[in-house]
């Protein structure tokens, strides 16, 4: 019986073990589709790696921090220039989600721009909170570890349904938030009371969930490009996902820790 993988039985194998149809018991066309098809040598190159997906990724994060030393340090309670810098990588950050292909410098200039947010921020917040940022770090290295490993060992599979449920929570999260703020401009205050009290503590907890839930689907992302071969320069769109979902559930803790030292 054959193996139902086809490059396996295209390179010859059987289940058995034994060898496949001889060439001269294939016709023309299998042939042809035979060595039509890539060798499985080092003649593939340009592919992505798991190795290009870290080193592009680490890149990512490093400008990050180097925004966040330069908020903190040289833009000390600067918020206007906070609040320009988070527009310009809001903008950035969808213009890169809506082009076809990655662009480097698009996604190192949102890294850039969204670190320096964050270092004003976070300098903000420890003023307030002696030493959140620093928890609010560890948490996040604690969720990316816990997330990695889940899908690792198939704790969690990203399937269809999966994948359905998680984005419309994310949607009824978004909007829960922007309403919260149309409510706050005209009203002032927190409207729907999701940054104080035990409604704030569960959304904030609904919103870690939310990071990890996108973490599982930049690991799925990553592993179906390195299955798949796609172009190298796509790594830099894994890191980018990555870094988006890393921002989230630091930003996340952030305000929770807030919420509960208080």
């Amino acid at each position: 019986m054959k193996s139902s993988n086809p490059v396996l039985t295209g390179r010859g194998f059987t289940e058995g073990g034994g060898t496949s149809q001889q060439p001269r018991d294939l016709t023309a066309a299998q042939l042809e589709t035979m060595y039509a098809r890539p060798s499985a040598g080092p003649a593939r190159t340009g592919r992505m790696t798991m190795g290009d997906v870290v080193a592009r990724t680490a890149a990512t994060l490093g400008t990050v921090v180097l925004g966040v030393l330069l908020g903190w340090f040289a833009l000390p309670e600067r918020y206007g220039l906070a609040i320009g810098a988070a527009v310009i990588a809001f903008v950035l950050a969808m213009v890169q989600s809506f082009k076809r292909t990655p662009s480097p410098a698009l996604i190192i200039g949102y890294a850039l721009f969204e670190g320096v947010f964050l270092g004003v921020l976070s300098r903000t917040y420890n003023e307030a909170w002696q030493g959140a940022p620093v928890q609010a770090v560890l948490g996040t290295v604690a969720v990316f570890c816990g997330m990695l490993l889940a899908y690792r060992t198939r704790l969690i599979r990203v399937t269809a349904r999966y994948r359905r449920i998680g984005l419309a929570v994310s949607v009824a999260f978004l909007i829960a938030i922007v309403v919260n703020l149309l409510f706050s401009a005209f009203g002032g205050g927190d409207t729907l009371g999701i940054h104080t009290g035990g409604l704030g503590i569960a959304f904030c907890a609904l919103g870690i969930l939310l990071g990890a839930f996108f973490l599982s689907l930049d690991f799925q992302q990553v592993e179906d490009g390195i299955r798949h071969g796609v172009p190298q320069q796509h790594a830099w769109l894994a890191a980018f996902g990555l870094t988006l979902s890393l921002v989230w559930i630091y930003l996340e803790l952030l305000r929770l820790i807030s919420i509960l030292r208080d």
